[in-house]
C-alpha cells in the first residue's frame, strides 16, 4: 500500500474486506526469518493464571507466555480475512512460531460482530480470543470488562497507544488513508462530480454500512471533507451519496473479492491498502483497477483480548506476536502501517519489502475521534437511510 501520501488503509464494519494479499514466498521468507522462536514449556507457567496477566513479565516473560500458549494448543481469531492486511501471512507467521492451531471464525465479519461472536460464546471454547476492531466499536466497549487490559513488550514504541487507551485494554496496531477503488474500464476519475456521470449507474460501492462499519463511516468522512465539511458535520457527505443514489450510480452492496471479480461493484469506497491488493490481483488477470483520492482521511484499527477468552496465554502471544517487528513487517507486506512503523523507520529497522510497500512516509492521515465519529452515526441512523437505504 502506500502511506498517506498516497492511498491507504481498514475498516471492518460490516465489513467486507477484501484485498491485501500479499505475501507470497516474500512474505513467507520474512515472517519466518523474524518469527519470535518457540520455547518448551516451564513448570513456572503451569502456576500462572494468564487470564489476569496484564504483561508477559508476570508469567516469566516470553518464554512463559509462549510455553503456557503451546500448552492451550490454540487461539480463536475472528473476522479477519486473509487478504485484509495481509492477515493470511500473519496468521501462518503465528502458528509457524508458535505451533498452535489458528480457528478463524467468520472472516467477513464486522467489528461490531466480533463483540457479538465473544458475547453469544461466552464461557465456550468457541469465542473469539482477540479481537480487530475500528476504534468506533472498540471505544464502545472500552471499560465494560469486555477487554482485558494488556501491554504488549513494544508498548511505549506504539503509536497513538498512550493516547488512544492509556490502560491498554485496546492497543492501536496499523492505519491507513481511505480511497476509492474503480475499474480502469471506466476511464479516470479526476474529481468527485465525475461520479455522478451516467456511465457509472449501478457501479458504486461502500465497505459496509456506516452505523457498524468503519470503513463505511470512513468512506463518508472522506466524501465529506472532500466537499468541505468537518469530522463535527457530515451532512456534505450524505447529501453526496444522496445524488449518488437518486441518480442510480449508488448500491447498497458490501463489496467484496467476488463482487469486484465479478464486474458487480467495479467502483469501491473502501481502505486504500486493500484497494492497493485489488490494483496487484487485477494486473495478474491483465486487467486495470485505479485509485482516487479527494481527501486524506484515515482511521486506525486496535487490538485487544478478549475478558473470556478460552485461550488466554495464546490471546497474549497473538498479541505480542502482531505487534512485534515481525507483526508489523507482515502488516506493511499488506499495504497498511504498522503503529511500530515509525519506531522502526526512526531505528533503522523497517524492512526494505515493508518500505516498499508503503512507503517512508511519517504523516499519518487525518481521522475523526471516536466522540466525532460517535456523534456522526447518531446522526446517520435517521439520516442516511433517508439518503440511501439500506442493504
Amino acid at each position: 500500500m502506500y502511506e498517506i501520501s498516497t492511498y491507504h488503509l481498514h475498516m471492518k464494519g460490516n465489513i467486507v474486506k477484501f484485498s491485501k494479499l500479499t505475501s507470497g514466498s516474500v512474505a513467507a521468507t520474512l515472517i519466518v526469518a523474524l518469527a519470535i522462536p518457540v520455547v518448551q514449556s516451564s513448570s513456572a507457567s503451569a502456576a500462572v493464571n494468564w487470564a489476569k496477566v496484564t504483561s508477559a513479565s508476570q508469567g516469566g516473560g516470553m518464554a512463559g507466555l509462549a510455553a503456557a500458549c503451546k500448552k492451550e494448543g490454540q487461539l480463536n481469531v475472528i473476522a479477519l480475512p486473509l487478504y485484509w492486511a495481509n492477515y493470511g501471512g500473519m496468521i501462518n507467521g503465528f502458528k509457524a512460531a508458535y505451533g498452535v492451531k489458528v480457528d478463524e471464525a467468520n472472516p467477513e465479519g464486522s467489528s461490531q460482530e466480533e463483540i457479538d461472536a465473544a458475547v453469544t460464546n461466552k464461557g465456550t471454547n468457541r469465542s473469539p480470543d482477540v479481537f480487530d476492531l475500528g476504534l468506533a466499536v472498540a471505544v464502545k466497549y472500552l471499560n465494560t470488562a469486555t477487554f482485558a487490559p494488556y501491554k504488549v513488550k513494544m508498548w511505549n514504541y506504539l503509536q497513538f497507544a498512550a493516547t488512544v487507551d492509556p490502560s491498554a485494554q485496546i492497543t492501536p496496531n496499523y492505519t491507513g488513508t481511505m480511497t476509492i477503488g474503480y475499474s480502469g474500464a471506466l476511464g479516470t476519475i479526476t474529481k468527485l462530480d465525475d461520479l455522478l456521470d451516467p456511465k457509472f449507474k449501478g457501479k458504486i460501492a461502500l465497505n459496509g454500512d456506516p452505523l457498524g462499519s468503519s470503513a463505511a463511516m470512513n468512506g463518508i468522512f472522506m466524501i465529506n471533507k472532500a466537499l468541505g465539511g468537518t469530522f463535527d458535520d457530515v451532512t456534505k457527505g450524505v447529501a453526496f451519496f444522496a445524488k449518488l443514489k437518486a441518480a442510480g450510480n449508488f448500491i447498497n452492496v458490501n463489496p467484496t473479492e467476488a463482487t469486484i471479480a465479478s464486474g458487480q461493484t467495479p467502483v469501491v469506497i473502501d481502505n486504500g491498502y486493500i484497494q492497493a491488493g485489488v490494483i496487484k490481483q487485477m494486473a495478474a488477470a491483465g486487467k486495470v483497477w485505479k485509485m482516487f483520492t479527494p481527501a486524506a482521511v484515515g482511521s486506525t484499527y486496535n487490538s485487544a483480548v478478549s475478558a473470556w477468552a478460552p485461550h488466554p496465554a495464546c490471546a497474549r502471544l497473538w498479541m505480542e506476536y502482531t505487534l512485534s517487528e515481525a507483526g508489523a513487517d507482515n502488516w506493511a507486506l499488506g499495504g497498511a502501517t504498522p503503529t511500530l512503523w515509525v519506531h522502526l523507520l526512526k531505528t533503522k529497522r523497517a524492512s526494505a519489502a515493508g518500505k516498499a510497500a508503503i512507503g517512508n512516509s511519517k504523516v499519518v492521515a487525518e481521522k475523526a475521534t471516536s466522540d466525532q465519529t460517535a456523534a456522526a452515526r447518531v446522526y446517520l441512523k435517521t439520516a442516511w437511510p433517508a439518503a440511501v437505504g439500506t442493504n
